[in-house]
């Protein structure tokens, strides 16, 4: 089979598609033939060896993909050779094939289409994690999104929408901003061109916001949680940026407010049976037209270096996918 090989750390274009021997698996395990991988944001980091999950060299990156099971160890009951499936890899997933642990693979549901199950379950997944569980997010309250036009972002705008929040996104362009309109926001900031904290002021007529969705870090997070209501919550979803803020803890003090960090990869872990609720809320959202994944690109196996380092200039608009 082919697989995109991460050889040694570095930049995109140090990546490699060379044949490798087909897998098999262990007890427990699944091979999937993939037919779609998302690319991530995690998957810009750990090709740089700056991810918590640090595999073995060589690697294939890729942590989400949907496809068809070729085989299944001893002992898997759960699914069968033939079934199309959706798999959380953490690595591994840009290549013909991958391995998966059997309790890390769910069935698709009938009727989605491979490259938008690939795209559903991280996405979807962290931003439900974050508002419904870290956040709290209820009914009427608002949400701000930074960074609102990027995979988890456009996901954070739909399920605000569908927990029954007012939305405000906030992105660097217009273009940007117009797909988050499409997608159901109600207001927009463009923090290239507007001040973020009078926006939010004159929007919410000075009382500020109650939940803010964080998948970028930088400069924007002090300023969006000096714009927080009282009793608000920052969620820490991410450093898309590249800068980890440093926040002055008075402000948490001085609104009551709290900063709540994210990390859904070790949540699936340590919480697999909530997890899997949670998804099931998801699925069924997307099949009633509530959730609609946004692909802006795919790209052939031998172009998957070019879908990662587009993510890293920030120039994807919802998720872009690779087909092995």
């Amino acid at each position: 089979m082919k697989a995109l090989l991460c050889k040694t750390h570095g930049l995109p274009e140090t990546l490699v598609v060379e044949e490798v021997a087909d897998l098999e698996p262990a007890a427990g395990e699944v091979v999937i033939g993939v037919k779609a991988a998302s690319v991530n944001f995690p998957d810009t980091l750990i090709i740089q060896n700056l991810y918590q999950f640090k595999p073995e060299l060589p690697f294939s990156p890729g942590g989400e993909c949907a496809g068809v099971v070729l085989k299944v160890g001893e002992g898997v009951t759960s699914v069968k050779p033939g079934d199309s499936v959706i798999a959380f890899t953490g690595w591994g997933a840009f290549a013909e094939q991958v391995c998966a642990d059997a309790g890390v693979v769910i069935p698709m549901p009938p009727g989605v289409d491979y490259n938008v199950a690939a795209s559903f379950v991280m996405t979807y997944g962290t931003s439900y994690h974050a508002l419904k569980d870290r956040g709290s997010l209820q009914q009427g309250e608002t949400l701000l999104v930074l960074g609102a036009s990027g995979g988890v972002g456009l996901a954070a705008v739909e399920i605000g929408k569908a927990l029954g929040a007012r939305v405000i996104a906030a992105a660097s362009t217009d273009d940007k901003l117009a797909v988050c309109k499409a997608h159901g926001a109600d207001e927009l900031i463009n923090y290239s061109s507007e001040n973020l904290r009078e926006r939010l002021k004159s929007l919410t007529d000075g009382k500020g916001v109650d939940v803010i969705y964080d998948p970028v870090g930088g400069p924007f997070t002090e300023q969006a949680l000096r714009s927080s209501a009282w009793r608000g919550r920052l969620l820490v979803v991410g450093f898309a940026n590249g800068e980890i803020p440093r926040i002055p803890l008075n402000l948490t003090l001085l609104k009551g407010c709290s900063i709540n960090g994210v990390f859904w990869g070790d949540f699936v872990k340590r919480e697999p049976q909530n997890n899997i609720a949670d998804l099931t809320t998801l699925f069924g959202w997307m099949l009633d037209g509530k959730l609609k994944p946004r692909i802006s690109g795919s790209y052939p196996l031998e172009r998957g270096g070019e879908a990662i380092q587009a993510l890293m200039e920030r120039r994807v608009s919802g998720k872009v996918v690779i087909n092995p």
